[in-house]
């Protein structure tokens, strides 16, 4: 089955930051854009940024994974390995500040996987990952 991009809506609160994180640091090449929201080819995917205001409370959320607490909800991309660790490298290089830094979990297991998380200037978290075998990707 080809893969078709998917679309993803999330709200940042200040739209000018945001845009430059998404084309500075994650590399994002910019679309269509209007004065509310930004389009940008996310690794092939439609990712649009949306302004709204700050909200008063913002809950934080997260999972336990691995001996680590994963941010609940996240969205990314999974790369190939060759893709992470370069990613990964050009991020610290540019000294992201990492909710979990890049490591290899489920190491010697079904789905052993490197992974790092972090978030853009609004609080939206981004989980980059890459599978030491991508056909374990759905295996359970």
């Amino acid at each position: 089955m080809k893969i078709q991009p998917f679309h993803l809506a999330i709200p940042v609160d200040n739209l000018e930051t945001c845009r430059a994180f998404y084309k500075e640091i994650i590399g994002c090449k910019e679309g269509r854009s209007s004065d509310h929201w930004v389009d940008f080819d996310f690794f092939g995917h439609q990712l649009v940024i949306h302004y709204q205001e700050k909200k008063q409370l913002k809950t934080e959320a997260s999972n336990p994974v691995d001996g680590k607490h994963v941010p609940v909800p996240h969205f990314g991309v999974v790369l190939t390995m060759e893709q992470f660790n370069d990613f990964s490298a050009a991020l610290i290089k540019r000294k992201v500040k990492f909710i979990i830094e890049p490591y290899t979990r489920f190491k010697g297991e079904t789905g052993e996987q490197s992974t790092m998380f972090f978030k853009d200037p609004s609080g939206n978290a981004l989980e980059f990952k890459a599978f030491k075998n991508i056909d374990q990707l759905f295996a359970s």
